[in-house]
């Protein structure tokens, strides 16, 4: 298969060309900045443009089999409000559109958990846990805004193209567990708005790959996050003492995740693996 990858020069991007190389892939990194020439993802043809660009993007695009859109700003913060939701939310757009407009019917695109509000949220607010997708929304800063956005608009593209896959990958923080360990599992209210979670890099790069490879059709979202926490703390308990108000379904034993990723196991395939 030919894949585009936006974003390409980024930590998930690069070990996505890595191991969609490894497997036999071809592989086109868009971006705005090459990665460094000692990495083995340089190995791919690199594209530079920005993915707003519209027409610049959709040229990049033909003659591949499949889009993994990874192009964004990855939190508030770092730039002006209207800045972080503009690009992220025209990104999308364009990626999505350009897929379509070139021919490609599976698409990937890079969401996150805080599509629903959480780590950047003033108090998240939870209907109950584990959190599934079908969960509603209570974002409120223009990172998580933008991350909804994108959801929708894949809503909108997979209704109007019924033949397109496009796969929306709620991450948490992508990172590996001793390091999300040693600056969250110490310290329980420091992890309370991210609900003491995190994704690794593998985790991640192999939910890119599934989403453009496993057999379904539509638009669907899927949380990919560490099936537990990690913080000592029993899962009851900490959602007791930090969200009393918010129910909990089933047994939520030990330390339990408080994100339900079974549909991504049903539809993709994909575990959590370190």
């Amino acid at each position: 298969m030919k894949i585009a990858i936006t974003g390409g020069s980024g930590g998930i991007g690069r070990a996505t060309i890595v191991r969609a190389l490894s497997e036999g892939h071809r592989v086109t990194n868009i971006d705005r900045a090459p990665p460094p020439a000692d990495h083995p993802a340089a190995d791919a043809p690199f594209v530079q443009l920005d993915v707003t660009d519209y027409a610049a993007f959709a040229a990049a695009l033909v003659g591949h089999d499949a889009l993994i859109h990874l192009g964004a700003i990855p939190s508030p913060g770092s730039h002006p409000d209207h800045v972080v939701h503009n690009n992220n939310v025209v990104g999308s757009y364009n990626a999505l559109l350009a897929a379509v407009n070139s021919g490609i019917k599976r698409v990937c695109q890079a969401s996150s958990i805080n599509a629903i509000g959480s780590s950047y949220s003033r108090a998240p607010r939870f209907d109950y846990f584990p959190l599934d997708e079908a969960h509603p929304t209570y974002n409120e800063d223009p990172y998580s805004l933008s991350k909804w956005i994108c959801e929708l608009q894949a809503d909108s593209i997979a209704r109007r193209y019924d033949d397109m896959a496009i796969a929306s990958l709620r991450f948490h923080w992508v990172i590996d567990r001793e390091t999300a360990s040693h600056y969250r599992g110490g310290d329980d209210q420091r992890g309370a708005r991210g609900l003491w979670a995190y994704t690794s890099v593998p985790a991640a790069v192999d939910a890119c790959l599934r989403g453009v490879s496993a057999d379904f059709r539509g638009h669907h979202v899927f949380y990919i996050v560490a099936p537990q926490t990690v913080t000592p703390t029993s899962s009851r308990e900490i959602a007791t003492q930090y969200y009393p108000d918010t129910p909990i379904r089933g047994e939520f034993a030990g330390n339990h995740g408080f994100y339900d990723c079974s549909r991504a196991e049903q539809v993709l395939g994909w575990r959590h693996e370190d």
